[in-house]
């Protein structure tokens, strides 16, 4: 039996995903398929190549990441991501999705065409910096002669993919609990539930194709740049799974399959 593992985006949010696999990891359960959109991307891909969840965690807590970005001058963003670059090429040398221990689908958006575009062969990092564009924060990353922006602009949750490579059971994880009592108090929380909303309907849908959902409503408390309280979002993670009744069950009926 294989297993497909499909990561939201979410900003900072989307470090809630390395917990999820630490825990998953914990209890024998390791993805054949990965597939993510935005922060889930770049979780998935650290992980592909085969980063630990704990080493990730190790190294978004000490590393800098304004001095990668740089002012976008009357450009279509506020900042550029050009630096960025180096940074992924520190985690991810080889740079080739042909070259990662599993196989991963990165969704990104074609602003120009107005479609999801899935990426799977090929260079890796340029699709990542594209999958994670934020509009309006981020210039689009110019690819393959397209202009991509971030991939939950149309697919938060990208499902598709796994169901294509006909993976037997599809785990998703969502970090975009819609905390509808928190209060908004500034321009980024504006963009935050915007950007929420846009994409809450979409989600759900391809949620309720997944055979288990880890969608924890304490990660609803941070937001999107939070990347200081990133341990905190880490365990938030790990006590989804821990925490999950639907989980407990799948692990008592699972069959000796999963573990191969």
């Amino acid at each position: 039996m294989t297993i497909g593992l499909v990561l939201s985006g979410g900003g900072a949010r989307g470090i809630m995903h390395l917990g999820v696999i630490k825990a998953l990891q914990e209890q024998g359960i390791h993805p054949d398929f990965i597939a993510g959109t935005s922060a889930g991307a770049i979780v998935g891909a650290l992980i592909s190549h085969g980063h630990t969840p704990d080493e990730v965690l190790g190294f978004l807590l000490k590393t800098n990441f304004l001095k990668y970005l740089r002012p976008s001058f009357n450009g279509p963003g506020l900042l550029r991501m050009d630096k960025v670059e180096d940074l992924y090429r520190q985690l991810l040398p080889l740079n080739s999705f042909e070259k990662l221990k599993i196989p991963l689908t990165v969704a990104a958006t074609d602003i120009e065409a107005g479609e999801t575009v899935y990426f799977h062969s090929g260079e890796l990092i340029r699709p990542l910096m594209a999958s994670s564009c934020l509009p309006g924060i981020f210039e689009p990353i110019r690819f393959q002669k397209k202009l991509f922006v971030d991939g939950a602009v149309l697919n938060n949750l990208p499902i598709e993919p796994l169901i294509g490579q006909k993976a037997d059971f599809i785990i998703g994880a969502n970090c975009n609990h819609f905390a509808y009592d928190k209060p908004i108090s500034s321009m980024r929380n504006v963009v935050e539930r915007s950007l929420l909303l846009a994409v809450r309907n979409k989600t759900q849908e391809r949620l309720r194709q997944c055979h288990l959902v880890f969608e924890p409503k304490e990660v609803g408390r941070y937001d999107i740049f939070d990347v200081r309280k990133a341990r905190e979002i880490f365990m938030v993670g790990v006590q989804a799974v821990k925490k999950s009744e639907a989980f407990a069950t799948f692990l008592k009926n699972r069959s000796p399959a999963l573990l191969l």
